[in-house]
């Protein structure tokens, strides 16, 4: 379960039993405090997957602790860019599709005008594919 799902079953818990559990949840306050003995290395290596993830350390370290997965920043712009791609192709389609109907304005829209297109799409699908590579590489790391 990730952080945004957990959020998302706190709301709706708390939408179906009123707003039982609101006046605790803003109350509540963490004073506790674990410790945990971590090399220097271990301490860097925490402190950058907790900035990747846009947690503060022990917002991390609390929800790694209690089995929620946590987002990766970097995962999101990944998305994000490959969203963008998406995007990109499906514009180069939609100028191909109109081409393709004979619509009044594309008349002048010689057959070397398609070919570009095509080899923009053939670019923007190379371009997605190393995108999608660089993501599983991220993962197999």
């Amino acid at each position: 379960m990730t952080v945004s799902e957990r959020q998302k079953s706190d709301e709706k818990r708390k939408a179906a039993n009123g707003n039982q559990g609101t006046k605790r949840a803003k109350s509540a306050r963490r004073d506790k405090r674990l410790r945990v003995p971590v090399l220097p290395e271990e301490e860097m290596m925490i402190k950058t997957k907790a900035s990747e993830a846009g947690l503060t350390i022990a917002e991390y370290l609390r929800n790694l602790g209690l089995g929620y997965a946590v987002p990766s920043v970097i995962d999101n712009q990944q998305v994000d860019a490959l969203l963008k791609i998406n995007a990109d192709l499906g514009r180069l389609g939609g100028l191909i599709k109109l081409w393709l109907t004979n619509d009044k304005r594309t008349k002048f829209i010689g057959k070397s005008q398609l070919h570009m297109t095509l080899d923009t799409i053939r670019e923007t699908q190379r371009v997605m594919l190393n995108e999608i590579i660089k993501l599983r590489k991220g993962y197999s790391e």
